[in-house]
């Protein structure tokens, strides 16, 4: 019987996952680390798997953080826009 080729590769050392991880954290960088090692196909297929989830947590923090900030800034912009007198404006 023969082993498909993914079960012959070895498994990720300790310090290629601790590598990829500093890596991943850095700002720009990691970002698009995360997106070669999500669509590179000679990447192993855990990398793989763990950079696509990476990316989608990401994402998600990045639209639940532009949501957030959105909200704020028109509180402040609506707070501000109450207390100006616009009949003094020309």
């Amino acid at each position: 019987m023969q082993m498909p080729e993914e079960f012959k590769k070895p498994p990720l050392s300790l310090g290629d996952w601790i590598i990829s991880v500093l890596v991943s954290k850095i700002p720009l960088i990691g970002f698009i680390m995360l997106i070669v090692w999500a669509v590179d196909s000679n990447t192993d297929k855990n990398k793989s798997n763990w950079a696509k989830a990476e990316l989608i947590v990401t994402l998600i923090f990045i639209g639940i953080s532009i949501l957030f900030v959105a909200i704020i800034g028109f509180g402040f912009f609506a707070n501000f826009a109450d207390e100006v007198d616009w009949s003094q404006i020309d």
